[in-house]
């Protein structure tokens, strides 16, 4: 059995673009979908990333508890207000979702 390298490799022979290594700074990966006659970053975060925050997911209302892998999607010219934090699922089945939800009279908007 040969020895482990620790060596590090070469600046330019990753391959990677700074605009990887920003995305896989958060645990993911980023691409850009179409949605709604407009083009979305989608940026899928890992668990890790996520510890100690929770985030309401627009496609169900519902809590994304702290520590779960989940996706964050914006408009690609919108600023960061814009974010919006989805579960993976939700997300994929934003199409075939419509907009019922009930919220009560005092429930916050998010």
């Amino acid at each position: 059995m040969s020895p482990r390298r620790n060596r590090p490799k070469a600046a330019g022979s990753s391959g990677r673009s700074a605009e990887d290594d920003q995305a896989g700074r958060y645990g993911g990966w980023q691409s850009t979908e179409r949605w709604q006659d407009e083009e979305w970053s989608v940026r899928h975060v890992a668990g890790a990333s996520a510890e100690g925050k929770t985030y309401r997911c627009p496609g169900c209302d519902q809590l994304i508890p702290s520590g779960v892998p989940h996706v964050v999607a914006w408009p690609q010219y919108a600023g960061v207000d814009d974010r919006r934090h989805w579960h993976k699922a939700c997300w994929n089945a934003k199409d075939r979702r419509t907009t019922r939800v009930q919220r009560s009279r005092n429930a916050p908007r998010f």
